[in-house]
């Protein structure tokens, strides 16, 4: 095994969580612990909550947390997450994150996890792009008059080339299947911040998820590789 200054190539980045009424707690909360597991071995990682305001945000089933930033703080960050949830189906609408995400600077990458690829179809970023959403419905979605989340993309986004790919890395944007997706999305964040293959294992192995990152590393699609 390399040592740990071999295991970095790079070292520090920021990734900012937004997080919203209704939001699915593992889409949010699987990218942050994988950063978190992260921080061990590179201090300078970081992963923060983001919301519309600074108060109490009710994610689904009544779990409850507090964002670190708000929008009008506009705080630097590498990469913007947007998880999905029931509560995406409000935040198409929401134009002050749509102005929030428009703010960005072009070198902030702009990722989701699960439904939350809607948002950025909806603003037409995912126009000429390939990308992904939750594969499995809930009895809900499974009867009529429901539809599986990633035809739902497909609906928004009609210009969007959809793929069942876990992760689709179509350069800025990156979007990730379905709920435990976020794990998956954690580490090719790492991927593509510079960290070393062996320290992104050695974080999944720490996590005692090392059989389902083998299972899932190769299950990205990576637009124009």
């Amino acid at each position: 095994m390399q040592t740990r200054e071999g295991m970095m190539g790079t070292s520090g980045f920021r990734l900012g969580i937004y997080v919203f009424k209704d939001v699915e707690i593992v889409d949010f909360a699987a990218p942050h612990g994988v950063f978190a597991v992260a921080r061990r071995f590179d201090p300078e990682l970081e992963a923060f909550l983001i919301a519309d305001a600074l108060r109490p945000v009710q994610a689904q089933a009544g779990f409850t947390v507090l964002p670190n930033y708000s929008f009008a703080d506009r705080p630097a960050m590498d990469a913007f997450l947007i998880p999905g949830g029931f509560g995406t189906r409000q935040e198409v609408r929401n134009g002050r994150l749509h102005e929030f995400i428009r703010s960005q600077p072009e070198e902030t990458l702009l990722t989701s996890v699960c439904t939350g690829s809607w948002i950025y179809g909806k603003m037409g970023l995912l126009d000429g792009l390939a990308a992904t959403s939750r594969k499995e419905p809930d009895r809900v979605e499974a009867n009529p008059p429901g539809k599986v989340p990633i035809d739902r993309l497909a609906d928004i986004a009609p210009a969007c080339r959809i793929s069942r790919a876990r992760v689709v890395d179509s350069g800025r944007i990156i979007t990730a299947g379905g709920i435990t997706s976020g794990m998956e999305m954690g580490f090719h964040l790492l991927r593509r911040a510079g960290y070393a293959e062996d320290l992104i294992g050695e974080v999944a192995r720490v996590m005692e998820y090392q059989d389902a990152y083998k299972l899932y590393r190769d299950d990205v699609e990576i637009v124009g590789s």
